[in-house]
């Protein structure tokens, strides 16, 4: 039997406790939705302002180092949660756009599904709240926001684009005009939240005609998604 040097023995049990130290510091997919999931009801149900480590451990029953194997600060927890937020949204955005026969009707479907926010009580209260929250750290914490506010805007984007190469909007940066009317239709879905009087039927038109004609696009392309809500 091969004599085992004392040196060469310390190292081998040195890099075994390493790797079974690096084993037990792997994030975990169910801790982490643990955290996830915590934060996420912490901010629906306080905002947040109100959100702390502290609390999130509490409510997932997991220690500091189990929240630090995960995410490095709180900061990255809430971009976290609302950059799920934004894929759910892009989701649900893009089936609304996948009929759409046009770049000016896969635009006027985005907005739709926007306007949904606060006309269509269907749409889940959650991502209400949520987008409302990411909205109020825009100025505050833009950083954090920023990533899901991207994820949301690609589809717009896409047929800004797409619409800009086909020759039919003809006034358009797409991305500084996303963001353009990204801002136009949030304005909507504040004001209704807030009053609870607006005409839908008279908003979506406003909006379209708006948005639409701000992009250059022809009425011949613009009458029928105006007519069609």
């Amino acid at each position: 039997m091969p004599r085992v040097e004392p040196e060469a023995a310390s190292t081998t049990a040195s890099s075994v406790a390493a790797r079974r130290g690096r084993e037990r510091l792997r994030p975990d997919a169910g801790t982490r939705g643990a955290l996830f999931s915590a934060a996420s009801k912490i901010i629906r149900e306080r905002g947040v302002h109100a959100l702390t480590v502290a609390d999130v451990l509490a409510r997932a029953k997991l220690g500091t180092r189990a929240f630090y194997r995960h995410f490095d600060s709180k900061d990255q927890l809430v971009q976290a949660v609302f950059l799920e937020m934004a894929r759910v949204e892009m989701r649900r955005l893009r089936r609304k756009m996948a009929a759409a026969s046009n770049p000016v009707a896969a635009v006027a479907a985005w907005i739709d599904g926007r306007l949904d926010l606060a006309f269509d009580e269907t749409v889940r209260s959650d991502l209400r709240v949520l987008s409302l929250e990411a909205q109020s750290q825009m100025f505050a914490a833009p950083a954090v926001v920023s990533p899901a506010y991207r994820e949301m805007l690609t589809p717009l984007i896409d047929q800004l684009e797409l619409g800009q190469r086909q020759g039919i909007f003809t006034k358009t940066d797409p991305l500084t005009h996303a963001e353009l009317l990204h801002g136009a239709i949030w304005a909507c879905v504040e004001r209704q939240w807030a009053t609870g009087d607006c005409d839908h039927a008279k908003a979506r038109e406003a909006a379209l005609r708006f948005c639409l004609g701000g992009l250059g696009a022809p009425e011949h392309l613009i009458a029928p998604v105006v007519g069609h809500g």
